[in-house]
């Protein structure tokens, strides 16, 4: 039986130390991509209390929801569309102080304010992008994306 998450408390910085302490601990000894995407996906909403926390996955030339916490989201982003295509595309984490400012943003929900996708990348190729979603403006930072992509390199 899964161990409850115990919830940092503290600044950012240490919230994400444990929580990465805890994803590593729980991906070890589980192989299923799905299975881990779900419980990190969980993990991340449920520590920051984040407004969407998802991921969406490569398949063929799209980008195919997948795990996710949070209200309805759009099922398909064509490459190089939007925040999460543009990370497909780029290859780099995107962060996005106001989404409205964005070129080509998709608005699934017009409560997302503000953005963070980070590619996931196995041998060269992003396989998922980690998709979060703030209803405030300017909730990402660079701690976010530091400790974003160290957790992505987890799966």
């Amino acid at each position: 039986m899964a161990e409850e998450l115990h919830i940092a408390r503290g600044s950012k910085e240490e919230k994400y130390a444990l929580l990465y302490k805890q994803i590593a601990a729980l991906l070890q000894d589980e192989k299923d991509p799905i299975a881990n995407m779900a419980n990190v996906a969980a993990m991340i909403h449920h520590t920051f209390g984040f407004w969407w926390t998802g991921f969406y996955r490569v398949v063929g030339d799209r980008l195919i929801l997948g795990p996710f916490q949070g209200p309805l989201a759009c099922s398909r982003i064509a490459y190089g569309r939007g925040v999460c295509g543009t990370a497909w595309k780029e290859h780099a984490t995107q962060v996005v102080p106001d989404v409205d400012e964005f070129p080509g943003h998709i608005a699934c929900s017009s409560a997302s304010k503000s953005e963070i996708v980070v590619p996931i990348v196995k041998d060269g190729e992003v396989t998922a992008v980690l998709d979060i979603d703030s209803e405030r403006f300017a909730t990402f930072d660079s701690t976010d994306k530091k400790w974003l992509e160290r957790i992505v390199k987890l799966l």
